[in-house]
């Protein structure tokens, strides 16, 4: 099943239960979607790697703003935007643990011969490509600096 059709029978299921704080990330995810799918030069179908930037291009919209809510002293508007992201990141596949990412990167290092910082960009690179929707970028970079050091 794909997010999209997820996400449709989760709003069912959250105007049934009356649960206002999930219906109004679903409805949140749905409207991002749905532009997706109507922008100019767009078609009507979105590929799901394409659903899975929108969902944590999302989840990073409601972080940034959680952590301005938490800076001004609004805890109320803190948790709102926690529970949305805790809502849409329901729908992103687990992300990778940090073992995992480090066997890769070793791998990557190996494969193209890579031994300084100079080569950073390089490994990056193909990290990058291998690793996108499965790890956090700031932490394969980490690595990857750690690794090269």
């Amino acid at each position: 099943m794909k997010v999209s059709e997820r996400i449709d029978a989760d709003i069912k299921a959250a105007m049934l239960a009356r649960d206002k704080e999930k219906l109004e990330a679903l409805r949140a995810i749905k409207a991002a979607l749905l532009l997706a799918r109507t922008e100019k030069g767009g078609t009507d179908q979105i590929t799901d790697e394409t659903e899975m930037k929108i969902l944590r291009r999302l989840i990073a919209q409601r972080d940034e703003a959680a952590a301005i809510y938490k800076q001004q002293n609004r805890p109320d508007l803190y948790q709102k935007e926690v529970n949305e992201a805790g809502h849409i990141s329901v729908y992103l596949p687990a992300m990778m643990g940090e073992t995992e990412i480090v066997t890769i990167i070793k791998k990557i290092i190996s494969e193209s011969g890579a031994t300084s910082q100079a080569d950073f960009g390089k490994v990056m690179g193909a990290a990058a490509k291998l690793l996108s929707g499965k790890a956090d970028n700031k932490i394969v970079s980490a690595k990857i600096k750690e690794l090269l050091g």
